[in-house]
């Protein structure tokens, strides 16, 4: 079994920029997909809930979208992040952050996503790296 301690390396070096400001009083955490920032996945699927009272929490949730109920439900599959941190890893997320707690969208193509209604499937791509 991998420790926490030789995973926490394997995430993919990438460097990070000042893309967005992200000036919302409760913080800029957001939970992310393994997929995306070790596999290398674009977000696929984005949503935003309520967030974490007393943490530097978003709201935000981004998944690759290939994820299933059992990758998901094992909290080593996924990370906090600052929210820039992950516009450096899929910067096609941005025009969608400041959407309303409640707000879920999939990617419907390699750069746009859409309202998520549950009627169209997710478009799930690799990053261009």
């Amino acid at each position: 079994m991998i420790s926490f301690n030789e995973r926490k390396d394997d995430f993919i070096k990438i460097k990070v920029e000042k893309l967005i400001d992200w000036n919302e009083p409760n913080g800029e955490g957001c939970i992310v997909s393994d997929k995306i920032t070790k596999e290398g996945f674009k977000v696929g699927y984005m949503y935003r809930e309520e967030p974490t009272a007393g943490n530097p929490d978003s709201g935000w949730r981004l998944m690759a979208g290939n994820e299933d109920d059992e990758y998901m439900n094992n909290s080593n599959n996924h990370h906090i992040f600052a929210i820039n941190t992950v516009c450096n890893y899929d910067q096609d997320i941005i025009p969608y952050l400041k959407s309303k707690i409640g707000s879920a969208y999939i990617r419907i193509n390699n750069s746009e996503f859409a309202i998520d209604n549950g009627s169209k499937p997710i478009f799930v791509d690799k990053q261009d790296r």
